[in-house]
């Protein structure tokens, strides 16, 4: 197998004018994401002939920016899509299709007038909304449950809560977050309304309008571009299943398969990552996903956790721009993830700027539980 580390990185990165609340259009969010994450690679969309992104058509997007890719990619397994499609970014460099690939994603997921349905004759809409699965809190809240049922209720609550606090005075540092005038104490998260149980209010991500782009392209080229450029050192994805009634271990993720193919392939530990940016639509996921990717054994995420450790100034960064639960939701939030860990690398992230971080894992999940991507990156 041909060794891939280091022959692309990312050049540029932004969010649309705007996120949160702000009523436009998908296509107007993907637009003024992809012509910042541009201006900041210091590129043009003349330079862009690779497009990917999820949950919208690349002929649509393609027409509406004026761009005619030479490799087009619409991979969309829930919100790590777009972690996986830096490994697919990278496969077509190297392989010659293409050798600047626009990532692009948006999504009005507060202000949305319309909302298209799932099609009934899936699987979901048969065999598991007559029982109330109805939505990804639901499906979600049960995994959750499972895990309690194992590990014990209170063990688990307070992991919940750890995620919750620390994730939220990430977010009170990062001036584009939703809640970043919101504090959190322990308090206000048990005290806050039951959404579906175990699950509180805070326990549950945000629902926000938001585009976000990332710019990838040869690694020679990112060397004569303005920024620093970010390496891909490492890449792994796949799923599992499908609905959740058909995830054999309510536990466990594929990330317990994509995370150890992405560090194998860049040739790094547990240890050597600075920055850990993990998909955390609701709080749980972090816990499982903590314990998939490895860096805890099963039952362990809510001790790993415990004290603080992942929030400003502990010994474990994770998801320093307040993330999916503080920061900004939008429905796939997977794009994010890559945002915030390139300007971390970069040194671009302003008060909670990391001291000199040198490698990220990014890891983002989608569906229920369903699908992973995870991905090192690095910089000199």
């Amino acid at each position: 197998m041909a060794d891939l580390r280091r022959t692309v990185a990312i050049v540029g990165v932004a969010e649309s004018d705007e996120i949160g609340r702000i009523e436009k259009s998908n296509l107007q969010l993907h637009a003024e994401a992809a012509y910042n994450a541009l201006e900041d690679a210091g590129l043009t969309m003349k330079d862009v002939n690779g497009l990917m992104t999820a949950g919208t058509s690349t002929i649509n997007l393609g027409e509406y920016l004026g761009v005619q890719p030479m490799f087009t990619d619409t991979t969309a397994v829930g919100g790590s899509s777009f972690i996986i499609h830096i490994a697919h970014a990278m496969a077509a460099i190297n392989a010659g299709y293409c050798d600047t690939v626009l990532v692009t994603h948006g999504e009005a997921g507060r202000s949305a007038r319309s909302r298209m349905g799932m099609n009934a004759s899936d699987p979901g809409p048969q065999y598991e909304t007559p029982y109330g699965f109805i939505g990804a809190p639901i499906n979600y809240a049960m995994a959750a449950r499972r895990y309690m049922h194992i590990y014990g209720d209170d063990h688990t609550r307070q992991g919940l809560a750890e995620v919750a606090v620390s994730t939220r005075k990430w977010a009170n540092m990062n001036p584009k977050a939703y809640m970043n005038d919101t504090p959190m104490s322990f308090d206000d998260y048990h005290d806050s309304r039951w959404i579906s149980w175990p699950f509180h209010l805070f326990d549950c991500c945000l629902v926000t309008d938001a585009g976000g782009a990332y710019v990838i392209t040869t690694a020679e080229r990112a060397r004569d571009l303005p920024k620093k450029p970010v390496y891909v050192l490492g890449a792994g994805e796949g799923h599992d299943h499908g609905i959740l009634s058909q995830m054999t271990d309510m536990t466990r993720t594929w990330a317990r398969k994509s995370g150890p193919a992405a560090m194998k392939m860049a040739g790094v530990t547990h240890d050597d990552i600075d920055l850990a940016m993990i998909y955390d639509s609701f709080t749980y996921t972090v816990l499982a996903t903590l314990e998939s990717l490895g860096f805890c054994g099963p039952g362990e995420a809510p001790d790993f956790v415990k004290g603080q450790r992942t929030a400003p100034g502990g010994d474990f960064a994770l998801n320093t721009s307040g993330g999916g639960l503080s920061y900004t939701h939008s429905g796939m939030y997977g794009m994010f993830l890559v945002l915030e860990a390139v300007r971390q690398l970069r040194g671009e992230t302003g008060e909670r700027q990391l001291d000199n971080p040198k490698l990220s894992l990014v890891h983002g999940t989608g569906g229920s539980l369903s699908s992973t991507g995870t991905v090192i990156l690095g910089v000199d």
